[in-house]
């Protein structure tokens, strides 16, 4: 049997963290306990002092979540990762953990509209600015870095337009500034991207997305390096308590079991759909990485195994349209979750992108007459019928 170093993915993703108790269980088990017992006072000492590993209290060490954390960092080859009670918990800690009054943070405009409001509105009372610029262009990041820049963050590929950011590229310029990249693997996970590889310094995921992969519950991860992960982020977890639960941890670990069989049949489903879409007359253009028509299929191809299952799509008549595309399906889940072995249907502009600006979402790319699809498992052809109703109808 292979050393746990030389595993491939698919194995360290069921085999990865579980050490057994005396009980001998095959599946990992649930420890839903907050505290833990000790030796002896000594012992106890030992442990809160940190001289000796080993449990202390749930809010920052528990099993079930260590396993979890253990197989997340092999999987995407890191270090160290730090278990969240959400993804956005795992932003907030990481710019928390790294930043500090004075700090600036770079991003790309092309992020999830919570951790936009996250940066302005929240962020901005401790002292710390944010600015964005275009994801793709390389010269608009190098042009906005400032003596202060700590953090550069970026989410590839992007919500809802499928945009990708350069990791490679990105990952040299922050560094050439003593600059952080952080990026955020939610859409495609370590199964198709390992943004570690290609330079990145930190990688967010929110797990309630594809690493559960059947919308049960909420958590997110950090993953990176010793000090800055295992020290920093973790230290915020300690003391603030952003935590996972032990239970959560545990539906996560049976969604890791699988990730690479579904991340592969995501991609073949969006595939199809994206090709399906491209030619229907009713939509003026799709955004889906995968498509010879992406602007930067090339950079898809070096830097994602597969194109992944997210996939938007516009049609002429603005919200009208698209609502009344949206509230003909009858398969399609009207949901803004992603990531789920069920597909579901949104409106950016008036869910997900909501709370934003209309200049905001002008310079994000995000019109009233965009529809984004998390492609799900089902079977492709009942997919384009349910779509078919309400393209055909316009």
């Amino acid at each position: 049997m292979s050393d746990k170093g030389e595993w491939r993915p698919a194995t360290q993703a069921i085999r990865i963290g579980h050490h057994r108790t005396q009980e001998g269980e095959h599946s990992p088990g649930i420890f839903t306990t907050s505290s833990y017992v000790y030796q002896s006072a000594a012992q106890a000492a030992a442990r809160f002092s940190g001289d000796e590993a080993g449990n202390i209290y749930s809010r920052f060490t528990n099993p079930t979540v260590r396993i979890f954390e253990e197989r997340l960092a092999a999987l995407e080859g890191g270090a160290c990762c730090v278990a969240t009670a959400t993804g956005m918990a795992a932003i907030m800690s990481t710019c928390m953990g790294l930043m500090q009054q004075g700090d600036h943070l770079l991003s790309s405009r092309s992020i999830f509209g919570s951790t936009v409001i996250l940066f302005n509105k929240y962020l901005s009372r401790f002292g710390m600015e944010t600015s964005y610029v275009p994801l793709a262009d390389l010269d608009a990041w190098r042009a906005a870095i400032r003596p202060n820049t700590r953090m550069l963050f970026v989410e590839t590929p992007s919500n809802p337009l499928a945009e990708l950011g350069d990791i490679h590229a990105l990952a040299a310029l922050a560094h050439e500034h003593d600059c952080l990249l952080v990026v955020d693997n939610c859409f495609c996970t370590p199964a198709l991207q390992r943004p570690l590889d290609m330079g990145a310094d930190i990688v967010i995921h929110s797990a309630t997305k594809y690493l559960d992969g059947q919308g049960r519950c909420m958590g997110g991860a950090v993953v990176g390096d010793e000090q800055n992960v295992g020290e920093e982020v973790y230290g915020v977890l300690r003391t603030a308590g952003p935590s996972m639960s032990p239970f959560n941890a545990w539906v996560f670990l049976n969604g890791l079991e699988t990730l690479d069989l579904r991340m592969q049949a995501h991609s073949a489903n969006a595939m199809e759909l994206a090709q399906w879409l491209q030619n229907h007359p009713s939509v003026t253009k799709v955004h889906y990485p995968g498509l010879d028509s992406h602007p930067q299929k090339a950079l898809a191809d070096r830097q994602m195994k597969r194109p992944g299952g997210m996939l938007s799509f516009e049609v002429e008549g603005g919200q009208v349209a698209a609502w009344q595309v949206i509230d003909a399906t009858r398969l399609l889940s009207i949901t803004a979750n992603l990531g789920d072995t069920k597909s579901t249907v949104t409106h950016p502009a008036t869910t997900t992108h909501g709370r934003l600006t209309p200049e905001q979402r002008a310079d994000a790319g995000i019109g009233d007459g965009l529809i984004r699809i998390s492609v799900g498992l089902e079977d492709v052809q009942d997919l384009k019928d349910d779509l078919a109703r309400g393209l055909d109808s316009l």
